[in-house]
């Protein structure tokens, strides 16, 4: 992660094991020549069958209402939560 993404996570409060778990699991789009991680449901099922019931219920949805911006060498570039949907061609 870098260093912008790192401070980005913590003004937003979003946890390191989030953004883990949005790089093993999550759903990936292109948007403005960044690759976008975020939770669809797809990738929502496969955290469910991780992780379990009870933990995702303890995460939240807000905390999984969040995407992470990869770019060059998959280094997270920034981290945010979601307020609306992603816009996929």
């Amino acid at each position: 992660m870098s260093a912008a993404g790192r401070g980005r996570a913590q003004q937003r409060a979003i946890p390191p094991f989030i953004v883990d778990l949005l790089l093993r699991f999550g759903a990936e789009a292109h948007h403005h020549g960044a690759e976008v991680l975020y939770f669809d449901k797809e990738a929502r099922r496969r955290l469910r069958h991780h992780l379990g019931d009870r933990i995702l219920q303890a995460i939240g949805d807000q905390m999984l209402d969040t995407y992470a911006a990869v770019g060059e060498g998959d280094r997270v570039v920034t981290v945010a939560h979601r307020n609306r949907r992603l816009k996929r061609p």
